[in-house]
């Protein structure tokens, strides 16, 4: 029998002071109720945030929260995790905390290794400041800062982890609510560095620059714009330019960092 989900939820400070229409609140419950389900005690369970809009995500969590300086938070979440192995960790960063100031963590905690299960609600734009464009906004979009579009391409943060060593990569969006848990179950099953990039609207500033609608409109637009992996690999890449894919990337099972420090560093197999 699973826990139930509210025991991590620290209901005192709420209601929450995301816009409405964002999705981030939907992540957050999704990550809660995956807890749950693999029975995480609350004592032993952490949560990490950057800074932006996600960052807010600890503060109505009733577990170990910590909220790093804006991109470093894998970095301190290194240190935590050598320290207290015995945590289960997760982190939530946005798509500009992660993709463009915390690009460099990013690749060395997924190249480390470092067990811990990085979420990261990618609203397409800085949803705190203003809107503006950070590199994971699609090409051509209006933003506070592209008014007459995005003229820098963007980047595939997934496929990025994957190539820097990661043990799990998947995508998904607010909008697969049940793949998404499905999602966070497996990339928090499986011992090492996990990703798992979530496309949420942000109908504040992505959606209204680009008139895409109220929150249900643009969550309409998402699942309209996504596409499984195996189709999107069939596309040209004109098509794909427009589409989202979303699925597993990687799942592998190389020993984590924690594992291999002590039985290889040292020589000693310790409480990994």
């Amino acid at each position: 029998m699973s826990i139930d989900y509210s025991l991590y939820l620290a209901k005192e400070r709420l209601p929450h002071l995301w816009c409405p229409g964002c999705g981030h609140g939907i992540i957050l419950k999704n990550m809660l109720i995956s807890m749950a389900e693999m029975e995480v005690p609350r004592e032993k369970a952490l949560l990490a945030c950057g800074i932006g809009c996600s960052g807010r995500a600890g503060d109505y969590v009733n577990i170990h929260r910590f909220q790093g300086t804006h991109g470093r938070t894998l970095a301190y979440v290194t240190g935590i995790k050598m320290a207290h192995p015995e945590l289960k960790t997760f982190c939530i960063m946005g798509d500009g905390d992660c993709s463009a100031i915390g690009i460099g963590h990013l690749i060395h905690a997924a190249r480390r290794n470092v067990d811990v299960t990085a979420i990261v609600p990618n609203n397409l734009n800085y949803g705190m400041t203003g809107g503006q464009f950070p590199p994971l906004t699609p090409g051509e979009s209006l933003t506070s800062t592209s008014r007459s579009g995005k003229a820098e391409p963007d980047m595939d943060l997934c496929r990025l982890a994957a190539e820097a060593g990661a043990n799990y990569v998947a995508r998904t969006t607010v909008y697969h609510v049940v793949e998404m848990k499905k999602r966070f179950i497996e990339a928090t099953s499986n011992k090492g560095f996990s990703l798992v990039e979530v496309i949420t609207p942000c109908p504040t500033y992505y959606g209204r620059y680009n008139q895409l609608g109220n929150a249900h409109e643009m969550i309409e637009w998402i699942k309209n714009k996504t596409v499984p992996l195996h189709k999107y690999e069939e596309m040209s890449v004109k098509n794909q330019e427009q589409h989202f894919w979303r699925g597993k990337l990687v799942e592998k099972h190389k020993p984590d960092l924690y594992t291999r420090y002590w039985q290889h560093e040292r020589g000693m197999d310790h409480r990994a």
